[in-house]
Formats: structure tokens, C-alpha cells, sequence
């Protein structure tokens, strides 16, 4: 549905983007991921036109809409764009809302009836049908969301651009309405691109990620091989909190506070960054060696939060925190063991990291 070739974008002296190439198919949901000040939104308004690239190419079910020289128009495009902030219209009903998207020229062939049939179709499919005569203000913020979508789905688009669409909802609110709009968007089966800094969102609505850093894509690929095999530090860290530490291969092995751990092919001599995850450091309350001495623990309902103190010879004290599904708690002082799950764990060094695959081979080995 839409390609991106190459293309760059500069901000007056300031490049916002470069490099970018990347194509999304239809009945498949892009993720855009990465902090702030990345480049996720200048792409998605070069996608939707409005801004045009200092190079490359775009090019939209076939034709090429932008370059360094020619742009095609946003309303000339055929695609919808869902804002943080919904955009709705305060002065109009819900309904007059939805029917103003079917007011420019690609749906201007369709009666007025036909307008009001694709309008409340819109509408039920968002289960906002029940609402259609009120106006914006009356509603919640989940539900002028919807409505957002709805006034995007109307004109059926080849392709829907959602710029963080979920930032201003409550987390339970949120979880739900993406639920129901992921529903609404495979059953469309158009294309869409989202933009998110939210790696949870991204997760479950993507059919494909694409990390970004400093106005490249770093890595791109399904939600379980980003998450599973990070092709850098970055990358794995913006999956949630880690324990960074960092050592030297030697003979084979980088020495931890866990003891040695397989280096994999990283050369001797090299300076390597291991990454832990949160969830791959495993607190054993019955180890038959204490390791560490428990900080404190945060409870927060789904899971609990461990921090931990443990002395490693190299630097002296080292803290960690450790995430343990479920209401687990130990007081503070408790003395515990320590173990690692290997595909939580990941070693960097620089042009060079390990895939999750290798560390688990590698850790099976040093095991037995």
C-alpha cells in the first residue's frame, strides 16, 4: 500500500530523518517505536503529505506521490490520520463529524444516503451508533477516540496513519479500546502505520516493529524476533527496564556478578555489555548460596518489584532489580540466591551481539 525509498527529511540545516526504507501491505499493522525526537512523526507526515522528503521516494498503491521536487496533496491521498488529540469538530454532532470526512472529493460520488449509510457503518462498527446525535463534550475520552476512527474508517482508506492515538486514555481504558480498534482494523484490512513510544502498544498492535534511534531504523521485524533477538543495546532496553553491567571477554567468558558467562564468539579482550532484563534475574529464597541481600520490595498487584544489593569484586557494591510475577515479598534484609533465565540475558560488544538462541545453547553447555 505504501513504500518509503530511501528517503530523508531535514528541518533547515537539521536532519529529522534519513535512510528510510520500508514498505506496508495491506491487512498489516506497522509499528513505528522509539523515544521522543526520533523521527517516528516526520514519517508519518510524510506519509500523509504533510511534509515533503529532501530525498528519496514514496510511493502510495503504485504511484509515486513524493520526492525532492513533486508532492502529491494530503486529500489527494486517500488515507486517514487519527491525532493524539481526535481533532473532533466541537460545534458538530458525532454524526456530522464522520459525514465531514465523507466530504471531500474521492467519496463526492456518493448521495447523500449513501454518505449517511457509510457514516452510521462507521459508527456501529465502533459501537458508537447509540451516540451519533451527541455532541463531542458529552462524550469520554475513550469514546471520542472512537470517534476519531470512526470519521478515518468512513471513507475507506487504503491506509490509516495513528499518531500515538492512546496517549491520553487511562491504562484500563486503554487496553480495552485498542483491543476493539485492532478488531475494527484487521476486519477492514487496510494498511496502517502506528506511531508509539509505548513498547507494550506496539507489541500488541503490530503485525511489524520498527525500532528507531536518532532518525534511523535500527531494527525492524515481527514483535517476538525484535523482542527476542535485539540487534542492540537500545533495542533491548526499550522493552522495559534491564540491568546493564559491563566486563571484558577473556578465554571464552565475561566475569559477572553470576559468576562467568559464555562469551559466544566475541573476541578475547573485548569490552562487553551485558543486558538482563528484569524478568530473566531469578530470586531463589532456598538457594544453598547467598548471593544478594533484599533493598526493598515494590508490590504492584500483577507483579512485584526486588530491589537487591550484591557485592561483585570489580566495582564493590551492585544493585539490581529483579520483576517476580504475582504478590511476592520479601522483607528487606532477606539474604537470597541469584540465577539468570538465558533468553532474558543479552551480550553487546561493540559491531557484535549475541542472538537469544546462542545464549541459551551456550548457557545449556556451561550448565552441564
Amino acid at each position: 500500500m505504501i513504500e518509503f525509498k530511501n528517503v530523508a527529511h531535514t528541518y533547515g540545516s537539521s536532519i529529522s530523518v534519513e535512510g528510510i526504507s520500508f514498505h506496508v501491505k495491506s491487512h498489516e499493522v506497522v509499528a513505528l517505536l522509539g523515544p521522543s525526537g526520533c523521527g517516528k512523526s516526520t514519517i508519518l507526515r510524510l506519509a500523509a503529505g504533510l511534509e515533503r522528503p529532501s530525498a528519496g521516494e514514496i510511493w502510495l498503491e503504485g504511484r509515486k506521490v513524493a520526492d525532492n521536487k513533486s508532492i502529491t496533496r494530503p486529500e489527494e491521498r486517500g488515507i486517514g490520520l487519527v491525532f493524539q488529540d481526535y481533532a473532533l469538530y466541537p460545534h458538530m454532532t458525532i454524526l456530522d463529524n464522520v459525514l465531514f470526512a465523507l466530504g471531500h472529493r474521492r467519496s463526492g460520488n456518493l448521495t447523500a444516503a449513501e454518505k449517511q449509510a457509510r457514516a452510521m457503518d462507521a459508527l456501529q462498527k465502533t459501537h458508537l451508533d447509540n451516540v451519533y446525535d451527541a455532541m463531542p463534550h458529552q462524550l469520554s475520552g475513550g469514546q471520542q477516540q472512537r470517534v476519531a476512527l470512526a470519521r478515518v474508517l468512513a471513507p475507506n482508506p487504503s491506509l490509516i496513519l495513528l499518531d500515538e492515538p492512546f496517549s491520553g486514555l487511562d491504562n484500563r481504558l486503554k487496553e480495552r479500546i485498542r483491543d476493539d480498534m485492532l478488531h475494527v482494523l484487521h476486519d477492514l484490512g487496510t494498511a496502517v502505520i502506528l506511531v508509539t513510544h509505548d513498547s507494550d502498544e506496539a507489541m500488541f498492535m503490530a503485525d511489524k516493529l520498527m525500532v528507531m534511534e536518532h532518525g534511523t531504523i535500527v531494527q525492524a521485524g515481527a514483535p517476538v524476533d525484535v523482542f527476542c533477538r535485539p540487534h542492540s543495546a537500545f533495542v533491548a532496553e526499550f522493552f522495559g527496564e534491564v540491568n546493564k553491567i559491563t566486563s571484558t571477554a577473556k578465554k571464552g567468558v565475561i566475569d559477572t556478578p553470576f559468576g562467568e558467562y559464555p562469551a559466544g564468539d566475541i573476541a578475547d579482550g573485548a569490552a562487553v555489555t551485558m543486558i538482563v532484563r528484569n524478568d530473566g534475574l531469578i530470586v531463589d529464597p532456598r538457594g544453598d548460596e547467598a548471593d544478594a541481600v533484599v533493598v526493598e520490595t515494590i508490590m504492584l498487584g500483577r507483579y512485584s518489584i526486588v530491589h537487591l544489593e550484591l557485592n561483585w569484586q570489580p566495582i564493590g557494591a551492585l544493585h539490581l532489580h529483579a520483576r517476580m510475577s504475582g504478590m511476592q515479598w520479601f522483607e528487606a534484609g532477606t539474604e537470597v540466591s541469584l540465577r539468570l533465565d538465558a533468553s532474558q540475558v543479552f551480550l553487546f560488544s561493540e559491531n557484535h551481539s549475541i542472538p537469544s538462541e546462542t545464549m541459551l545453547d551456550n548457557a545449556d553447555k556451561l550448565t552441564n
